[in-house]
């Protein structure tokens, strides 16, 4: 069976870039390269995989050049690969031994195949380009606080799409008797960023002790602008948590900062923590009395 001719519009061609671009949120240039290198290798399968081609389409009209580089030499071996000097004289006469020279062939009608070789090479290129993006963007955001949507459970660890990326809360980073539904909104803290060969992974956690210090100091003006300070945090996620704290202000008392009007404010961290009891505590530079308010309200004797 005949293998019915694609010709690719040259403008169409650049329109599948720009919404490529567009959709996945990557530099135009990386899409068209993508291209290039798709036209490439569906021009070595029409051509024969031992042939050195280049690609080049024009970023502005989407018109596409081919040709193949030869080897200069002596005598050749393989002529998909190299050419005599006499011959490349011909073409060229700079042409010296052991340099290339490049032979243009014709433009390419895209069979079935090669349409969906290229295909295959412009998602896999398209989809490094945004992992690499993800990377780029959440590496240096360890440590922030952030929302998104439960995408779906697999094995009680759960997978949030945050819009521009998708992370991962395990099992273990979950606060113990919580459950999630796929749709169910989920805040959490970027605990780690990691290259993996499957792409970079964003781990997620609900249990990190500076999950609660940072939902604090979303809720707590101060501590935003510096005058309240969280000296030590600890938790037992689920049942119970103490939080030290320090004010640079003498007129500001630091615990009643962070408790706010009725508890507003301490009532807000311990809804998003599933109820966890969080004792606020002052911190002292003495160790001794740091030791007896954290282990109020217990009696030290």
């Amino acid at each position: 069976m005949a293998e019915t001719a694609y010709s690719l519009n040259r403008l169409e061609l650049l329109q599948v870039a720009d919404a490529a671009a567009r959709e996945k949120n990557i530099e135009r240039e990386v899409v068209i390269a993508a291209l290039e290198e798709a036209i490439q290798k569906a021009a070595r399968s029409r051509y024969g995989a031992e042939n050195d081609i280049i690609a080049e389409i024009d970023p502005k009209t989407g018109e596409i050049r081919l040709w193949r580089l030869l080897l200069i030499v002596e005598t050749v071996e393989n002529d998909a690969i190299e050419i005599t000097l006499t011959e490349a004289q011909r073409r060229n006469p700079d042409a010296q031994l052991g340099d290339k020279i490049s032979e243009n062939l014709p433009p390419l009608e895209f069979g079935r195949i090669a349409a969906q070789t290229a295909k295959q090479v412009i998602v896999q290129k398209v989809r490094e380009a945004e992992r690499a993006r993800q990377y780029d963007e959440y590496k240096n955001r360890i440590g922030e606080i952030v929302n998104g949507l439960v995408k779906r459970i697999e094995f009680g660890n759960i997978l949030v799409d945050m819009g521009r990326a998708e992370a991962i809360i395990r099992r273990e980073e979950l606060i113990p008797r919580e459950t999630f539904r796929q749709g169910d909104r989920v805040r959490a803290y970027i605990e780690d960023v990691r290259e993996e060969p499957r792409g970079p992974q964003i781990f997620l956690s609900r249990t990190h002790p500076q999950f609660m210090a940072k939902l604090f100091a979303q809720e707590v003006p101060e501590m935003y602008d510096g005058i309240i300070e969280i000296k030590a945090v600890a938790r037992d996620p689920g049942s119970r948590a103490k939080i030290a704290v320090v004010s640079h202000d003498s007129s500001i008392d630091p615990v009643g900062a962070c408790v706010g009007m009725r508890g507003s404010r301490v009532q807000a961290v311990v809804g998003e923590l599933q109820g966890e009891k969080i004792d606020i505590i002052p911190w002292s530079q003495d160790p001794a009395t740091f030791v007896v308010n954290a282990l109020a309200p217990a009696e030290v004797t």
